[in-house]
């Protein structure tokens, strides 16, 4: 007989693809500053999981999600990490840094495991304190030699790994829990976009339908690929998210280096293939715990 497919499966996978292909998503916004896009994305996001809620008739969870001041507090440290996560990865893509946005993701995983040892107090094998070790040194190896902290990868690993685990752990519903977070940030989001029409500087309405269309779009894609994240990570093994993590990285490398030819010289390679080991590594040792439980 046939083991049944966990649910939280192909929700997940398609988050972490659609995340993947992004950088050719937001490319073409370059010459939106990044705090707008991100503001568009906060509006238009908010807009559309609120009319998603109400289409499913489930208006009823976010009233009881905003009931619970408990949960609402933690919504918005997750809303604030979401936020920063956004601004430096479509800054990072705009500024022609799409190969350093995926090796934060690439390194995601193993902050996962550190926020984990910190946070929740666990243990780690063997294998995992090397995995994370070989991690470091990777980083380190690329500070030292290209002159300056990568600090786009490490923005990226850290706010995303610490919101994976907020978000993991919060008791609301996933559409319900995204529709709070967007309704925390719209007012900010709004106000700042009307700022920058009153000022002259507003993108939308004023660099053509494409721009127009990209603009409004970046709503519905982010939260749909929010909503599918929420939704099948909370249904799969946790190390199984950490496997799953590496679709979206490794398509915004192919991204950065195939689509946009960006520099991958034999320095940046050694630091990448340093990282890319420790990942087999932790992939490895993940795959055997899992079985090890089964």
């Amino acid at each position: 007989m046939l083991k049944r497919v966990n649910p939280g499966l192909l929700p997940a996978a398609t988050a972490f693809a659609i995340w993947g292909v992004f950088p050719l998503y937001f490319h073409p916004l370059h010459q939106v500053s990044a705090f707008q896009v991100i503001g568009h994305r906060i509006v238009w996001s908010c807009l559309f999981v609120l009319a998603w809620l109400a289409v499913r008739r489930e208006l009823s969870t976010l009233r009881t999600a905003l009931a619970d001041l408990s949960v609402v507090w933690r919504l918005a440290v997750t809303a604030t990490l979401i936020t920063l996560n956004w601004l430096v990865y479509v800054w990072g893509v705009t500024n022609g840094h799409v190969v350093e946005t995926s090796l934060g993701y690439f390194i995601g995983p193993l902050v996962n495991v550190l926020l984990g040892v910190i946070l929740l107090k666990e243990k780690l094998t063997v294998a995992q304190w090397v995995s994370v070790a070989l991690a470091a040194t990777g980083v380190t190896y690329l500070t030292i030699t290209t002159g300056h902290l990568p600090w786009i990868s490490l923005a990226l690993a850290f706010s995303f790994a610490t919101y994976g685990l907020m978000r993991k752990v919060v008791k609301v519903e996933a559409l319900a829990g995204l529709a709070t977070e967007t309704i925390l940030l719209a007012p900010f989001a709004a106000a700042y976009l009307l700022w920058c029409e009153i000022h002259g500087t507003g993108a939308l309405g004023h660099d053509g339908a494409a721009i127009d269309a990209l603009l409004i779009g970046s709503g519905p894609i982010t939260a749909i690929a929010l909503f599918l994240y929420a939704y099948g990570t909370r249904l799969l093994p946790y190390s199984t998210v950490g496997l799953l993590q590496y679709i979206a990285p490794t398509l915004q490398f192919a991204c950065g280096v195939f689509a946009f030819h960006e520099p991958f010289d034999r320095t940046r390679a050694i630091g990448f293939t340093i990282i890319w080991a420790a990942l087999i590594i932790y992939g490895g040792e993940g795959l055997r715990l899992s079985r090890a439980k089964a």
